[in-house]
């Protein structure tokens, strides 16, 4: 307690933490869709799957409403999300490049990362986890961020925490909005979107397309790397009575990036031509329907994703394609929520889901490889009950059951606690959960793959305070994670003797194998407060990371996990209305290697904003990020963007 006392102390000192993020939801997510609009504001949604009050919640939750994502103008949702405590991303060049999101220092792979109700994830990708380089913010009325393993209700994916990203909903008989921006890097960005509620129909599309000319993915390149995404997403509910309703939603997206590679004849990396096709489709259909006058209410639902992949390169003779892969995942779903008292709420439900692959490296060796091709299932049961204990303590206690194809069975629990005193002046939380990942498909049999891998597994915990002063508000967060069986790759000297270096009597560049254990602890700082109507926030996260594994890297710290981020804003609206703020992201150095011999400075970005409302309905802004004009790398060798300046038009109607 008194190192969290002194961390609070000096949360304030700095005027610190995010904005107050999880007091201003304004759009309905998928599970309170239909409740009061008003109402949704108090809730959290992400880490019990049903509405409940901020303070009833154990876990650690970052809410990014409307509000916060139109005052921040990102495009892209990664750099939205580094934003938030402890959360800190990886990007192979330019926007469009592969992008890693990491929570908590856990692998990338090891976060659950779900849109309008369905998990995103790609079978055929490393670690079956979600490259965040084609997801733009367009559409995106609400993101919850929820730290920590969170396997019990989300499944065995959650071992870092889960980002939960819901579109916006409509809330009149027809309204729309359209947005126009362009900029530096030949950049264009248009997105527009209408619905409606009509009677028993509720309806909304929408649709986006950006492009630009990019930067170098090398970072000593001279040749740009372009990129350019096009989007569109619907979803409509239709209530057949009082008590059932039908939800159906689908999101698509196609982008086009360009990269560079390892040219023949030197194989070193250097400007190439290359460039890569994806095209990612999501849909859901869901029937809602409530029992026993609404204590009972009920989900059936069928989600899935689908994901393209092909990479090219133009200057090969015999085959142009150089990587073809697709990943599918269809998932079937109860879920259940019962008031067993007006206090006392059980969920419960019961997953079917379905994993496949194919990948193919296609070379002038060998122009029409066989691919590799797999699947794997898992049946999963799971319950929470959540409710108070004594005034103002809430408790929340959950078990799951995974049956795996290949794995067999594996039960996991969790336990949080929020206690709220002070009439919400203060909320104190906790929580203890468990993590369980099996390998992907791609580490099991792609022509990296080790059959012999055994599944990821990790116990979290965290210990929190908030504090509500006057106009201020601040938290501190204590963290720690240990995981056993981490996997990752191995890499072959073309002398190298282990067996694993060599598959169907062909020798290999690496391989997939499990590190004996990976540990992670820190603490996240926020705050937020309001003087001589200057709107002042900041968080820090500290971040320690620590390899487990026998042998030479055995005490040194994960790759490419900061060990110091801060993130701190200002913001202010003049007597015209003219809406102003700066904001400054600060990232440690980390190792780009595991054997930590190669540093990836630090960096400091700052990034100045201000709109201008025209009228009711349409407003003008802009923004110059990376002010400074700072040069770093979040992978070594990889460009970033230096500074850069955009302008745009928001219209509603």
């Amino acid at each position: 307690m008194k190192t969290v006392l002194i961390s609070t102390a000096a949360t304030i000192a700095l005027c610190a933490a995010a904005p107050a993020w999880a007091d201003d939801q304004t759009a309905p997510t998928p599970d309170v869709a239909g409740q009061d609009a008003a109402k949704v504001s108090e809730l959290v949604v992400t880490a019990t799957r049903s509405a409940q009050p901020a303070d009833h919640i154990g876990q650690s939750v970052t809410v990014l409403s409307a509000a916060d994502l139109k005052a921040a103008q990102a495009v892209i949702v990664s750099d939205l999300l580094a934003s938030t405590p402890g959360v800190s991303f990886t990007r192979n060049g330019g926007v469009g490049a592969a992008t890693s999101v990491r929570i908590r220092g856990a692998e990338t792979g090891q976060t659950v990362v779900v849109i309008d109700g369905v998990k995103l994830n790609d079978p055929s990708s490393t670690d079956s986890g979600y490259n965040f380089a084609n997801l733009l913010a367009g559409d995106v009325a609400r993101i919850e961020v929820l730290r920590g393993a969170q396997s019990t209700l989300w499944g065995s994916q959650a071992i870092g925490g889960v980002v939960n990203i819901v579109t916006a909903d409509p809330t009149e008989p027809f309204q729309g909005s359209a947005t126009l921006e362009g900029g530096s890097l030949g950049t264009a960005y248009a997105r527009a979107a209408a619905g409606g509620v009509v009677e028993r129909l509720t309806w909304r599309i929408a649709a986006s397309q950006y492009s630009t000319s990019g930067i170098s993915a090398y970072a000593k390149g001279a040749e740009k790397d372009g990129y350019r995404n096009t989007g569109l997403s619907g979803r409509a509910r239709v209530a057949l009575t009082d008590d059932v309703s039908l939800d159906l939603r689908a999101v698509w997206s196609k982008g086009r990036n360009e990269f560079d590679g390892f040219p023949a004849p030197a194989y070193v990396f250097a400007d190439d031509p290359e460039y890569g096709r994806t095209e990612d489709l999501v849909a859901y259909a869901g029937l809602n329907f409530a029992l026993f006058d609404q204590r009972l209410k009920n989900r059936i639902a069928f989600g899935s994703t689908t994901t393209d992949r092909d990479n090219y390169d133009p200057t090969q003779a015999v085959t142009t394609r150089t990587f073809d892969a697709r990943g599918e995942n269809r998932r079937w779903e109860y879920q259940g929520a019962f008031a067993i008292t007006e206090a006392w709420t059980a969920t419960f439900g019961a997953e079917t889901e379905k994993a496949s692959m194919r990948t193919a490296s296609p070379s002038a060796f060998d122009p029409n490889p066989t691919a590799a091709r797999a699947k794997a299932g898992t049946d999963s049961v799971y319950a929470q009950v959540i409710g108070p204990v004594a005034p103002g303590l809430t408790l929340t206690a959950g078990i799951r059951h995974d049956s795996h194809d290949t794995f067999g069975d594996h039960t996991l629990g969790q336990l949080a606690a929020a206690w709220s005193l002070n009439d919400g002046a203060t909320v104190l939380r906790g929580s203890w959960g468990q993590g369980f990942k099996a390998p992907s498909l791609y580490q099991l049999f792609s022509d990296y793959g080790n059959a012999g891998l055994a599944p990821e597994k990790a116990d979290s915990w965290d210990a929190g305070v908030t504090q509500r002063l006057g106009k201020a508000t601040v938290s501190a967060t204590w963290f720690q994670r240990d995981t056993t069986d981490q996997i990752d790759f191995v890499s072959c000297t073309g002398t190298s003797t282990v067996p694993l270096c060599s598959k169907n009597g062909v020798h290999r560049f690496g391989y997939y194998d499990n590190i004996a254990r990976a540990k992670a602890h820190g603490v996240e700082l926020t705050g937020a407060v309001t003087l001589a109507g200057v709107d002042l926030s900041a968080n820090y996260s500290w971040t320690d990371t620590e390899n487990g594994s026998a042998g030479a890297n055995h005490g040194k710290k994960l790759a490419r996990r900061p060990e110091h981020q801060t993130n701190l804003q200002a913001a202010y609206v003049w007597g015209n209305k003219l809406s102003t703020s700066v904001a400054v992201h600060y990232v440690g150095d980390s190792y780009d290697n595991a054997a930590n011999s190669y540093v990836l400075s630090a960096r400091t970005l700052v990034d100045l904003r201000a709109s201008y409302p025209l009228s009711d309905r349409l407003e003008v802004y802009g923004r110059v990020e990376n002010a400074l004009d700072e040069s770093y790398q979040t992978t070594r060798n990889y460009g970033s963007i230096g500074r850069a300046a955009y302008v745009g038009l928001r219209a509603s109607f």
